[in-house]
């Protein structure tokens, strides 16, 4: 029987983006970008159980996400067995909150997470460089949610973080979720060939260095939104909506299809939650910074 110490349960949380600029495409196929992460309280429950033998298993409840070597969990947990040379096994049950496919970085979080967790399961002592660059290996958000803070600034791939401490409030949101998996390769094809026609480009928006002494509302904006609303338009009238029941502040989150608002407080959030509660193509969260 396996040890109580052997098992770790950690939260995976989401992102939203409160601002996300495309700067230009990079050789390797990616995408140069300036984004400023949000941690949200919307979050996934891992457990990480060592077990016999050296395999790596992968459970969930979810039946939309891979339970195979294509789960991002499951590469963290292969990537630092094989460069550290661990024979344990391994088994990661994920429980799902966050919605796949909708920009909230479910998938990212979970790899994240699972490196964060086997640190401290097994004491491998790794260093924040060294999980920063495990981070880099299996995708572009990964290294955001190892950062563990609240908001942080993401450049190059989004893979480079810069912790962002000038700003203390803690924020709400209505997050709206349709019954949509947008996909983010289409999405990013979609914008190269709209720039293309476009001889300008994306000319990048000033980048403020941080909160202070400027409107949050000044910052808020996703270059991508235009792309997703028109191959999406289920996306872009949830914004829409959003607008109409009188917020100020609606963003589509990474390349969607998520929508959130920032609302003052939780229970003006569920007021606004409760409007869709009768829309079963749609799931709505309140949710604030975590």
């Amino acid at each position: 029987m396996i040890p109580m110490e052997k098992a770790l349960k950690i939260v995976s949380p989401a992102k939203v983006n409160l601002y996300l600029e495309i700067l230009g495409k990079r050789a390797d196929g990616y995408h140069t970008i300036v984004t400023l992460f949000e941690r949200i309280s919307l979050c996934d429950e891992i457990l990480l159980t060592e077990s016999e033998g050296t395999a790596i298993r992968v459970e969930s409840d979810a039946k939309d996400i891979p339970l195979d070597s294509n789960n991002l969990a499951y590469k963290a947990a292969a990537l630092v067995k094989e460069d550290l040379g661990i024979s344990k096994g391994l088994v990661i049950r994920i429980k799902k909150h966050i919605p796949v496919g909708a920009g909230l970085g479910g998938g990212s979080s979970n790899a994240a997470s699972t490196l964060l967790g086997l640190n401290r399961l097994w004491n491998l002592r790794l260093s924040r460089k060294k999980l920063f660059a495990y981070a880099a290996r299996l995708g572009s958000d990964v290294a955001f949610f190892v950062a563990d803070v609240p908001f942080a600034w993401g450049s190059s791939r989004g893979e480079k973080i810069k912790p962002f401490s000038g700003f203390d409030k803690r924020l709400w949101h209505i997050l709206l979720v349709p019954k949509v998996n947008v996909s983010t390769k289409e999405v990013y094809q979609q914008f190269d060939k709209v720039t293309k026609k476009n001889t300008a480009g994306a000319q990048p928006r000033k980048v403020p260095a941080n909160f202070r002494g400027f409107n949050l509302a000044r910052i808020l904006s996703n270059r991508l939104e235009e792309v997703t609303f028109k191959r999406y338009p289920k996306v872009r009238k949830l914004k829409e909506d959003l607008i109409a029941y009188g917020l100020k502040h609606a963003l589509m989150s990474g390349s969607g299809g998520s929508v959130f608002g920032i609302v003052e407080s939780r229970k003006e959030g569920l007021g606004i939650a409760r409007i869709f509660e009768h829309r079963k193509d749609i799931r709505a969260f309140v949710v604030k910074t975590m």
